[in-house]
Protein backbone atom coordinates (compact mmCIF):
# COMPACT_ATOMS: atom_id res chain seq x y z
CA UNK A 1 0.00 0.00 0.00
CA UNK A 2 1.37 3.26 -0.79
CA UNK A 3 0.53 6.34 0.75
CA UNK A 4 -1.27 8.03 -2.30
CA UNK A 5 -3.34 4.98 -2.72
CA UNK A 6 -4.95 5.29 1.06
CA UNK A 7 -7.59 7.37 1.82
CA UNK A 8 -7.23 8.03 5.46
CA UNK A 9 -10.72 9.62 5.85
CA UNK A 10 -12.19 8.77 9.67
CA UNK A 11 -8.96 7.06 10.35
CA UNK A 12 -6.08 7.19 13.03
CA UNK A 13 -2.61 6.83 11.46
CA UNK A 14 0.70 6.40 13.98
CA UNK A 15 3.40 7.87 11.96
CA UNK A 16 6.58 7.29 13.21
CA UNK A 17 8.76 10.34 12.54
CA UNK A 18 12.38 11.22 12.79
CA UNK A 19 11.67 14.34 15.14
CA UNK A 20 15.04 14.27 16.47
CA UNK A 21 16.07 17.50 16.25
CA UNK A 22 19.20 19.58 17.68
CA UNK A 23 18.34 21.95 20.72
CA UNK A 24 19.93 24.83 22.54
CA UNK A 25 20.50 25.49 26.14
CA UNK A 26 16.79 26.64 26.46
CA UNK A 27 15.38 23.57 24.71
CA UNK A 28 14.58 25.53 21.38
CA UNK A 29 15.20 23.99 18.12
CA UNK A 30 17.97 25.25 16.30
CA UNK A 31 17.58 23.04 12.97
CA UNK A 32 13.72 22.09 12.02
CA UNK A 33 14.81 20.47 8.31
CA UNK A 34 13.84 16.88 9.63
CA UNK A 35 9.93 18.54 10.98
CA UNK A 36 9.91 20.14 7.55
CA UNK A 37 10.48 16.76 5.95
CA UNK A 38 8.19 14.81 7.27
CA UNK A 39 5.22 17.32 6.78
CA UNK A 40 3.61 16.03 3.67
CA UNK A 41 3.29 12.83 4.86
CA UNK A 42 1.22 14.21 7.89
CA UNK A 43 -0.47 16.90 6.32
CA UNK A 44 -1.65 14.33 3.85
CA UNK A 45 -3.39 12.04 6.41
CA UNK A 46 -4.60 15.09 7.66
CA UNK A 47 -6.22 16.46 4.68
CA UNK A 48 -8.18 13.28 4.21
CA UNK A 49 -9.61 13.76 7.29
CA UNK A 50 -7.63 11.02 9.42
CA UNK A 51 -6.41 11.81 13.20
CA UNK A 52 -2.76 11.50 13.38
CA UNK A 53 -0.54 10.11 16.37
CA UNK A 54 3.44 11.42 16.10
CA UNK A 55 5.24 9.09 17.22
CA UNK A 56 9.59 9.76 17.63
CA UNK A 57 12.96 9.41 20.08
CA UNK A 58 15.06 12.00 21.01
CA UNK A 59 18.50 11.93 21.25
CA UNK A 60 19.86 8.49 23.44
CA UNK A 61 17.83 8.62 27.23
CA UNK A 62 18.84 5.01 27.42
CA UNK A 63 15.29 3.71 28.40
CA UNK A 64 15.63 6.29 31.10
CA UNK A 65 12.70 9.79 31.64
CA UNK A 66 15.04 12.59 30.55
CA UNK A 67 13.42 16.23 30.74
CA UNK A 68 15.96 17.53 28.56
CA UNK A 69 14.65 15.14 25.95
CA UNK A 70 10.93 15.30 25.93
CA UNK A 71 9.27 15.61 23.13
CA UNK A 72 6.97 18.12 25.04
CA UNK A 73 10.23 20.72 24.33
CA UNK A 74 8.96 20.53 20.58
CA UNK A 75 5.19 20.35 20.93
CA UNK A 76 4.43 24.19 19.96
CA UNK A 77 7.19 24.22 16.86
CA UNK A 78 5.28 21.03 15.60
CA UNK A 79 1.79 22.67 15.89
CA UNK A 80 3.14 25.81 14.45
CA UNK A 81 4.71 23.79 11.33
CA UNK A 82 1.32 21.76 10.94
CA UNK A 83 -0.83 24.94 11.34
CA UNK A 84 -2.96 23.27 14.15
CA UNK A 85 -3.28 22.71 17.72
CA UNK A 86 -0.77 19.57 18.88
CA UNK A 87 -1.72 17.46 21.97
CA UNK A 88 0.59 15.85 23.80
CA UNK A 89 1.07 12.52 25.94
CA UNK A 90 3.27 12.47 28.53
CA UNK A 91 3.73 8.93 28.43
CA UNK A 92 3.84 6.85 25.40
CA UNK A 93 3.09 3.63 26.66
CA UNK A 94 -0.67 5.21 28.35
CA UNK A 95 -2.00 7.10 25.96
CA UNK A 96 -4.62 5.01 24.35
CA UNK A 97 -7.30 7.38 26.06
CA UNK A 98 -5.82 10.29 24.62
CA UNK A 99 -5.91 8.50 21.16
CA UNK A 100 -8.94 7.03 21.44
CA UNK A 101 -10.38 10.30 21.99
CA UNK A 102 -8.53 11.88 18.91
CA UNK A 103 -11.23 13.43 15.77
CA UNK A 104 -10.34 13.67 12.81
CA UNK A 105 -8.37 16.41 11.75
CA UNK A 106 -6.75 16.21 15.51
CA UNK A 107 -3.06 15.40 16.11
CA UNK A 108 -1.38 13.62 19.46
CA UNK A 109 2.11 13.52 19.56
CA UNK A 110 3.77 11.31 22.07
CA UNK A 111 6.26 11.39 24.49
CA UNK A 112 9.95 10.40 23.61
CA UNK A 113 9.86 6.71 22.92
CA UNK A 114 13.39 5.81 24.35
CA UNK A 115 12.11 6.72 27.35
CA UNK A 116 10.80 2.82 27.45
CA UNK A 117 13.91 0.66 27.05
CA UNK A 118 11.77 -1.77 25.35
CA UNK A 119 12.04 0.97 22.24
CA UNK A 120 15.29 -0.16 21.25
CA UNK A 121 14.77 -3.76 23.02
CA UNK A 122 18.55 -3.88 24.68
CA UNK A 123 18.87 -5.00 28.14
CA UNK A 124 19.48 -2.81 30.46
CA UNK A 125 22.17 -2.79 33.16
CA UNK A 126 23.46 -5.90 32.20
CA UNK A 127 27.08 -6.82 30.34
CA UNK A 128 27.12 -8.79 27.37
CA UNK A 129 29.99 -11.16 28.94
CA UNK A 130 27.35 -11.78 31.61
CA UNK A 131 25.88 -15.19 31.40
CA UNK A 132 22.39 -14.06 32.32
CA UNK A 133 22.84 -11.59 29.20
CA UNK A 134 21.08 -14.20 26.52
CA UNK A 135 17.95 -14.68 28.92
CA UNK A 136 17.98 -10.95 29.66
CA UNK A 137 17.56 -10.43 25.82
CA UNK A 138 15.03 -12.84 25.26
CA UNK A 139 13.13 -11.39 27.93
CA UNK A 140 13.50 -7.88 26.59
CA UNK A 141 12.54 -9.04 23.27
CA UNK A 142 8.95 -10.36 24.64
CA UNK A 143 8.73 -6.94 26.39
CA UNK A 144 9.29 -5.16 22.73
CA UNK A 145 7.00 -6.82 21.25
CA UNK A 146 4.16 -5.98 24.13
CA UNK A 147 5.34 -2.36 23.41
CA UNK A 148 5.04 -2.09 19.85
CA UNK A 149 1.47 -3.75 20.23
CA UNK A 150 0.55 -1.06 22.50
CA UNK A 151 1.72 1.70 19.77
CA UNK A 152 -0.31 -0.57 17.42
CA UNK A 153 -3.48 -0.40 19.37
CA UNK A 154 -3.47 3.27 19.13
CA UNK A 155 -4.45 3.73 15.57
CA UNK A 156 -5.77 1.75 12.19
CA UNK A 157 -3.13 2.36 10.50
CA UNK A 158 1.08 2.41 10.38
CA UNK A 159 2.90 5.03 8.79
CA UNK A 160 6.88 4.65 8.41
CA UNK A 161 8.66 8.07 7.54
CA UNK A 162 11.70 7.80 9.39
CA UNK A 163 14.69 6.90 6.93
CA UNK A 164 17.14 7.73 9.98
CA UNK A 165 16.12 5.00 11.85
CA UNK A 166 15.12 2.29 9.32
CA UNK A 167 18.46 0.53 10.26
CA UNK A 168 17.39 0.03 13.53
CA UNK A 169 14.59 -2.83 14.27
CA UNK A 170 13.09 -1.18 17.02
CA UNK A 171 9.70 -1.14 18.56
CA UNK A 172 8.31 1.92 16.31
CA UNK A 173 10.48 1.09 13.32
CA UNK A 174 9.93 -2.20 12.75
CA UNK A 175 8.25 -4.20 14.93
CA UNK A 176 4.72 -2.37 15.14
CA UNK A 177 4.85 -3.10 11.54
CA UNK A 178 3.87 -6.79 12.59
CA UNK A 179 0.65 -5.73 13.98
CA UNK A 180 -1.04 -3.86 10.50
CA UNK A 181 -2.05 -6.12 7.89
CA UNK A 182 -0.13 -5.05 4.18
CA UNK A 183 -3.21 -2.67 3.44
CA UNK A 184 -2.58 -0.48 6.54
CA UNK A 185 0.91 -0.68 6.92
CA UNK A 186 2.97 1.89 4.48
CA UNK A 187 5.93 4.16 3.60
CA UNK A 188 5.51 8.27 4.30
CA UNK A 189 6.12 10.59 1.71
CA UNK A 190 10.10 11.13 2.61
CA UNK A 191 10.87 7.47 3.07
CA UNK A 192 9.59 6.54 -0.47
CA UNK A 193 11.87 9.70 -1.85
CA UNK A 194 14.86 8.44 0.22
CA UNK A 195 14.55 4.43 -0.86
CA UNK A 196 14.31 5.94 -4.45
CA UNK A 197 17.02 7.97 -4.19
CA UNK A 198 19.20 5.04 -2.93
CA UNK A 199 18.01 2.74 -5.28
CA UNK A 200 18.90 5.50 -8.17
CA UNK A 201 22.61 5.83 -7.11
CA UNK A 202 22.81 1.77 -7.13
CA UNK A 203 20.66 0.52 -9.98
CA UNK A 204 19.37 2.51 -12.11
CA UNK A 205 23.39 4.28 -12.54
CA UNK A 206 23.98 6.19 -15.54
CA UNK A 207 27.98 6.00 -16.34
CA UNK A 208 30.73 7.47 -15.47
CA UNK A 209 29.65 7.09 -11.97
CA UNK A 210 31.63 8.33 -8.89
CA UNK A 211 31.52 7.88 -5.37
CA UNK A 212 33.35 9.83 -2.96
CA UNK A 213 34.00 8.98 0.08
CA UNK A 214 35.61 11.28 2.55
CA UNK A 215 35.91 11.70 6.98
CA UNK A 216 38.62 10.60 9.25
CA UNK A 217 38.89 6.68 9.10
CA UNK A 218 38.82 4.09 6.67
CA UNK A 219 37.36 1.44 8.96
CA UNK A 220 33.73 3.39 9.01
CA UNK A 221 33.84 3.01 5.11
CA UNK A 222 35.13 0.08 4.50
CA UNK A 223 31.48 -2.13 3.97
CA UNK A 224 30.87 0.61 1.80
CA UNK A 225 34.02 0.88 -0.36
CA UNK A 226 33.73 -2.95 -0.67
CA UNK A 227 30.62 -2.39 -2.32
CA UNK A 228 30.86 0.67 -4.55
CA UNK A 229 34.12 -1.20 -6.02
CA UNK A 230 31.66 -3.40 -7.93
CA UNK A 231 29.73 -0.35 -8.94
CA UNK A 232 31.58 2.63 -9.44
CA UNK A 233 34.21 4.04 -12.10
CA UNK A 234 35.69 6.52 -9.98
CA UNK A 235 36.27 5.98 -6.33
CA UNK A 236 37.91 9.71 -4.71
CA UNK A 237 38.78 8.43 -1.15
CA UNK A 238 39.40 11.75 0.59
CA UNK A 239 39.51 13.23 4.53
CA UNK A 240 41.69 11.85 6.87
CA UNK A 241 41.83 8.51 5.33
CA UNK A 242 43.81 10.40 3.09
CA UNK A 243 46.97 9.83 5.15
CA UNK A 244 46.34 6.01 6.12
CA UNK A 245 46.85 5.71 2.08
CA UNK A 246 50.03 7.98 2.34
CA UNK A 247 51.80 6.05 4.91
CA UNK A 248 50.50 2.29 3.84
CA UNK A 249 52.41 3.56 0.53
CA UNK A 250 55.69 4.87 2.19
CA UNK A 251 54.82 8.22 2.88
CA UNK A 252 55.57 10.36 5.35
CA UNK A 253 52.41 12.26 7.35
CA UNK A 254 53.54 14.15 10.50
CA UNK A 255 50.96 14.19 12.85
CA UNK A 256 48.10 13.61 10.55
CA UNK A 257 45.19 11.31 11.78
CA UNK A 258 46.29 7.51 10.90
CA UNK A 259 44.63 4.18 11.45
CA UNK A 260 48.00 2.06 12.28
CA UNK A 261 46.18 -1.30 11.91
CA UNK A 262 44.31 -0.52 8.53
CA UNK A 263 47.60 0.35 6.69
CA UNK A 264 47.37 -3.59 5.00
CA UNK A 265 43.97 -2.60 4.61
CA UNK A 266 44.75 0.44 2.49
CA UNK A 267 47.18 -1.93 0.33
CA UNK A 268 44.27 -3.71 -0.28
CA UNK A 269 41.58 -1.21 -1.12
CA UNK A 270 44.18 -0.02 -3.94
CA UNK A 271 44.98 -3.47 -5.30
CA UNK A 272 40.97 -4.77 -5.12
CA UNK A 273 40.65 -0.99 -7.27
CA UNK A 274 43.49 -2.18 -9.62
CA UNK A 275 41.95 -5.41 -10.49
CA UNK A 276 38.38 -4.20 -10.55
CA UNK A 277 39.41 -1.39 -13.43
CA UNK A 278 38.21 1.28 -10.90
CA UNK A 279 39.61 4.83 -11.02
CA UNK A 280 41.26 5.08 -7.24
CA UNK A 281 41.77 8.77 -7.15
CA UNK A 282 43.54 9.69 -3.59
CA UNK A 283 44.78 13.18 -2.52
CA UNK A 284 48.65 14.33 -3.65
CA UNK A 285 48.62 17.73 -2.17
CA UNK A 286 47.49 18.91 1.36
CA UNK A 287 46.89 21.81 3.22
CA UNK A 288 48.45 21.13 6.16
CA UNK A 289 48.71 22.64 9.77
CA UNK A 290 50.91 23.36 12.61
CA UNK A 291 47.87 22.67 15.64
CA UNK A 292 44.74 21.80 15.33
CA UNK A 293 43.01 24.76 15.03
CA UNK A 294 41.29 27.16 12.74
CA UNK A 295 44.09 30.17 13.15
CA UNK A 296 47.27 27.36 12.78
CA UNK A 297 50.00 28.09 10.07
CA UNK A 298 49.35 26.80 7.02
CA UNK A 299 51.50 25.32 4.22
CA UNK A 300 50.63 23.23 0.64
CA UNK A 301 52.75 20.24 0.94
CA UNK A 302 52.42 16.51 -0.67
CA UNK A 303 50.19 14.67 0.65
CA UNK A 304 53.18 11.65 1.65
CA UNK A 305 55.57 14.68 2.76
CA UNK A 306 53.96 16.00 5.42
CA UNK A 307 56.64 17.77 7.71
CA UNK A 308 57.29 16.62 11.42
CA UNK A 309 54.53 18.38 13.56
CA UNK A 310 52.27 19.53 10.97
CA UNK A 311 49.38 18.12 10.07
CA UNK A 312 47.21 17.22 7.10
CA UNK A 313 43.58 19.35 7.21
CA UNK A 314 42.42 19.79 3.72
CA UNK A 315 42.86 18.71 0.18
CA UNK A 316 45.41 20.97 -1.52
CA UNK A 317 45.03 22.97 -4.81
CA UNK A 318 46.09 20.20 -7.01
CA UNK A 319 44.00 17.35 -5.28
CA UNK A 320 41.09 19.90 -5.27
CA UNK A 321 41.26 20.31 -9.05
CA UNK A 322 41.47 16.50 -9.29
CA UNK A 323 39.04 16.08 -7.47
CA UNK A 324 36.77 18.62 -8.95
CA UNK A 325 37.43 16.99 -12.99
CA UNK A 326 36.52 13.54 -11.99
CA UNK A 327 33.25 15.03 -10.53
CA UNK A 328 32.01 17.12 -13.55
CA UNK A 329 32.74 14.33 -15.65
CA UNK A 330 30.45 12.20 -13.79
CA UNK A 331 26.67 11.49 -14.52
CA UNK A 332 25.56 9.67 -11.37
CA UNK A 333 27.37 10.81 -7.73
CA UNK A 334 27.49 9.69 -4.51
CA UNK A 335 28.98 11.85 -1.66
CA UNK A 336 29.57 10.72 1.80
CA UNK A 337 32.25 12.29 4.30
CA UNK A 338 34.48 15.69 3.97
CA UNK A 339 37.36 16.12 2.19
CA UNK A 340 38.94 17.92 4.98
CA UNK A 341 37.99 19.41 8.64
CA UNK A 342 35.61 22.00 7.04
CA UNK A 343 34.10 22.95 10.19
CA UNK A 344 36.88 24.91 10.67
CA UNK A 345 36.25 27.68 8.01
CA UNK A 346 39.97 28.05 6.74
CA UNK A 347 39.65 24.17 5.94
CA UNK A 348 36.65 24.55 3.69
CA UNK A 349 38.34 24.13 0.39
CA UNK A 350 38.48 21.05 -0.39
CA UNK A 351 34.59 20.28 0.57
CA UNK A 352 33.47 23.40 -1.02
CA UNK A 353 35.32 22.30 -4.19
CA UNK A 354 33.72 18.64 -4.20
CA UNK A 355 30.31 20.73 -3.51
CA UNK A 356 30.67 22.56 -6.21
CA UNK A 357 31.81 20.28 -8.60
CA UNK A 358 28.59 18.30 -7.41
CA UNK A 359 26.33 21.08 -8.03
CA UNK A 360 28.24 22.30 -11.83
CA UNK A 361 27.73 18.02 -12.90
CA UNK A 362 24.41 18.04 -11.71
CA UNK A 363 23.54 20.96 -13.43
CA UNK A 364 24.77 19.14 -16.40
CA UNK A 365 22.54 16.45 -15.58
CA UNK A 366 23.98 14.24 -13.25
CA UNK A 367 22.08 12.62 -10.15
CA UNK A 368 23.97 13.39 -6.93
CA UNK A 369 23.03 12.51 -4.08
CA UNK A 370 24.65 13.81 -0.50
CA UNK A 371 24.35 11.90 2.38
CA UNK A 372 25.43 11.55 6.31
CA UNK A 373 25.63 14.07 8.92
CA UNK A 374 28.79 16.18 7.70
CA UNK A 375 28.73 15.80 4.24
CA UNK A 376 24.61 17.15 4.20
CA UNK A 377 26.49 20.26 6.67
CA UNK A 378 28.84 20.81 4.16
CA UNK A 379 26.12 21.40 1.35
CA UNK A 380 24.32 23.26 4.33
CA UNK A 381 26.87 25.52 5.42
CA UNK A 382 27.62 26.14 1.34
CA UNK A 383 24.19 27.49 0.85
CA UNK A 384 24.33 24.40 -1.92
CA UNK A 385 21.66 22.13 -0.74
CA UNK A 386 19.01 22.78 -3.11
CA UNK A 387 21.36 22.48 -6.09
CA UNK A 388 22.02 18.63 -5.66
CA UNK A 389 19.32 15.82 -6.51
CA UNK A 390 19.08 14.89 -3.41
CA UNK A 391 20.17 15.41 0.12
CA UNK A 392 19.55 12.23 2.52
CA UNK A 393 18.46 12.83 6.34
CA UNK A 394 19.46 9.34 6.70
CA UNK A 395 23.37 8.85 8.15
CA UNK A 396 23.65 5.33 9.36
CA UNK A 397 20.80 3.98 7.57
CA UNK A 398 21.75 5.76 3.85
CA UNK A 399 25.20 3.84 4.23
CA UNK A 400 24.17 0.80 5.24
CA UNK A 401 21.80 1.39 2.45
CA UNK A 402 24.26 1.74 0.03
CA UNK A 403 26.56 -1.36 1.93
CA UNK A 404 23.79 -3.14 0.50
CA UNK A 405 22.02 -4.31 3.76
CA UNK A 406 18.42 -4.65 4.25
CA UNK A 407 17.21 -1.94 6.34
CA UNK A 408 14.34 -3.41 8.71
CA UNK A 409 12.24 -0.54 9.05
CA UNK A 410 11.66 -0.77 5.08
CA UNK A 411 11.68 -4.96 5.20
CA UNK A 412 8.97 -4.62 7.58
CA UNK A 413 6.71 -2.61 5.38
CA UNK A 414 7.60 -4.41 2.44
CA UNK A 415 7.62 -7.78 3.56
CA UNK A 416 11.13 -8.69 2.45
Amino acid sequence: MTLDNFNFSGKKAIVRVDFNVPLDENGHITDDTRIRGALPTLKKILADGGALIIMSHMGKPKGKVNPKMSLGQIKDAVAAALGCEVKFAPDCAKAADAAAALKPGEVLLLENLRFYPEEEGKPVGIDKADPAYDEAKKAMKASQKEFAKTLASYADVYVNDAFGTAHRRHASTAVIADFFDADHKMLGYLMEKEVKAVDNVLNNITRPFTAIMGGSKVSTKIGIIENLMDKVDNLILCGGMTYTFAKAQGGKIGVSICEEDKLDLALEIIRKAQEKGVNLVLGTDCVAGDKFSNDANTQVCPSNDVPDGWEGMDAGPETREAFAKVIRESKTILWNGPAGVFEFDNFTAGSRAIAEAIVEATANGAFSLVGGGDSVACVNKFGLADQVSYVSTGGGALLEAIEGKVLPGIAAIKGE
